[in-house]
């Protein structure tokens, strides 16, 4: 039996997004052949890893047994990447990320680092923690001041997202944000960053919380709450790009306007030249974005407000 590293990067991937095709964007591969790559690994195995139906993928028993330990296993083999590339004197600016990474960050970084985007993608704190202890250099991410202090980062702003609302028919008009419903998941270890904002929004604006344990704070899943709650429904950042339902609708958001932050954090006592290049070069000329346009929230403890 030969698993090859690719493959279980494969798995990973689908584990965390719980969607063959959102993890088939994330992979940059062709939503087929991720399903092809899976069900291989799974003949590999001996096992099956997923359920699939047509509305949702969960993990079989033997998935949720195996997925810490593949990713241990693919941690070892990244740590052994670094380890060789330091001995080659070419070790990369290493990236990590959420859901969002700017579309020209190669262009930005060109002859002033050679980065590599870690493909192990996972919540926003998560990727703070993982720069503070070293995994990785650089990661783009949603940060709040007290972690900052916390880890010992620095942030920068480097985008944002106005958030909007999903709701039930063909109405588009703007509504107000205290006549919006917010998520808020009782997976607090995968959500902090999300709940922390969401539960802020509704203190700040009076808008309503709606608490969920199916972590449909995205996906499919998410527009199934829009149509049982009977409000709209504030969209998370990371479900900006989710395809919406012909019996939904987007709808802008209005006093306030609510905005979420991308910032791209890193060590404050980073001393090598080269990431601290990578940082200014990757952030250089991005600007307020329209965050201190009159009329816009931000929660307190946004490095950005």
């Amino acid at each position: 039996m030969v698993v090859e590293l690719r493959q279980l990067r494969y798995f990973v991937a689908v584990a965390e997004e719980l969607h063959f095709g959102r993890a088939a964007t994330r992979l940059l591969i062709a939503g087929p052949s991720l399903s092809q790559q899976i069900k291989a690994l799974e003949r590999d195995l001996g096992v099956p890893l997923f359920i699939r139906d047509r509305r949702s993928v969960t993990l079989t028993p033997a998935g949720v047994a195996l997925l810490p330990h593949v990713r241990a296993l693919l941690e070892r083999a990244e740590d052994l990447q670094r380890r060789a590339e330091r001995l080659s004197g070419s070790e990369p600016v290493r990236i990590g990320y959420v859901n969002w990474l700017p579309a020209d960050l190669a262009a930005r970084t060109a002859g002033v680092a050679q980065l590599y985007v870690d493909p192990w993608v996972v919540p926003s704190h998560a990727q703070a923690a993982r720069v503070a202890e070293g995994s990785l250099d650089l990661a783009v991410c949603w940060v709040h001041t007290r972690a900052l202090d916390e880890h010992g980062l620095e942030a920068r702003l480097l985008g944002a997202d106005r958030l909007y609302a999903v709701s039930v028919g063909a109405d588009r008009t703007p509504v107000r944000t205290h006549g919006i419903t917010v998520l808020v998941d009782d997976d607090a270890t995968s959500w902090a960053s999300w709940n922390l904002f969401a539960e802020q929004l509704a203190r700040d604006t009076g808008a309503r919380i709606q608490r969920i344990g199916d972590g449909g704070i995205t996906g499919p899943a998410f527009f199934d709450h829009v149509r049982g709650v009977g409000r709209p429904v504030l969209n998370s950042p990371k479900g900006q790009g989710a395809t919406l339902p012909p019996d939904l609708a987007q709808r802008l958001v209005i006093d306030p306007v609510v905005m979420w932050t991308w910032s791209l954090v890193w060590r404050r006592d980073e001393t090598r030249p080269v990431v601290l290049a990578a940082a200014e070069a990757i952030t250089r000329d991005v600007g307020e974005l329209g965050l201190h346009d009159p009329g816009t929230w931000l929660p307190d403890g946004d490095p950005h407000k």
